[in-house]
């Protein structure tokens, strides 16, 4: 008996390592698939121009989304009601603006809570941070979003909240993707936007929303999200409410 050792190409058949490199390279492209979107276009170019500007005016746009005949202001509470939150849980709102989410939650989940509000204009955030201090929230911490990425931890928070917003994300699959990696196992997805319906809807919504409920669904399916049934909304007439919990992948 030979007391080499058996070399390991001598033992594979030289016509495998074909197979086995094919194999290797698809498990890594899957991998990569499974975490980082394929190369995206801009949806939605410029629409977040305003809010980036670094004379940006915070109280304007604080009285144009705190009032009360914007409707998701006016049904504020309602909408909280809806998200059945606990004392203790650790939410995110993006897209977060004035914070009037932000502040609500905060309440909602207490000082043992967290609230992460995030957005991709930094004077808003400035405005959330004084506005916190000044109502002792320290439970509240802001995150400068990007255009492609709400930059969240990862399996920081059992609810991500989108209101008014997702029409916004020019980058949705990026974006969608930063969200699922920040939700924790069967964390939830809410979003809120406008009815987008040709001949109904108004034109200042047929010219700024890009799409309708169903393909803003579809998007978020197609994410790694499923779409849950929709809970009771009547109080909301101009605007949809959809729930998604997170998939694994």
């Amino acid at each position: 008996m030979s007391h080499h050792p058996r070399r390991f190409w001598r033992v594979v058949p030289p016509w495998t390592w074909g197979g086995v490199m094919l194999a290797l390279v698809a498990w890594m492209t899957s991998l990569w698939a499974a975490t980082v979107p394929l190369q995206e276009t801009n949806v939605a170019p410029g629409i977040n121009k305003e809010y980036t500007r670094t004379n940006l005016n915070v109280e304007r746009w604080v009285q144009n989304f705190e009032r009360e005949s914007r409707e998701i202001y006016a049904q504020r509470d309602k909408i909280v009601e809806t998200l059945q939150l606990k004392r203790g849980m650790r939410v995110a709102d993006v897209g977060a603006g004035s914070g009037l989410f932000t502040v609500l939650f905060a309440h909602a989940v207490g000082p043992r809570g967290k609230v992460y509000a995030v957005d991709i204009a930094p004077a808003f955030l400035r405005h959330i941070e004084q506005r916190s201090r000044e109502e002792g929230l320290k439970q509240i911490q802001t995150v400068l979003g990007t255009e492609r990425s709400t930059q969240l931890p990862a399996n920081s928070v059992e609810l991500v909240f989108v209101c008014d917003t997702y029409h916004h994300f020019e980058y949705p699959q990026s974006t969608l993707a930063s969200i699922h990696r920040a939700l924790r196992s069967k964390g939830k997805l809410v979003v809120i936007d406008f009815h987008r319906v040709p001949g109904k809807s108004p034109d200042w919504i047929l010219n700024h929303v890009r799409a309708g409920q169903e393909v803003f669904a579809r998007e978020i399916e197609a994410a790694g999200f499923q779409r849950l049934p929709d809970p009771p909304q009547e109080f909301l007439k101009e605007n949809y409410l959809m729930v998604f919990v997170k998939r694994a992948r």
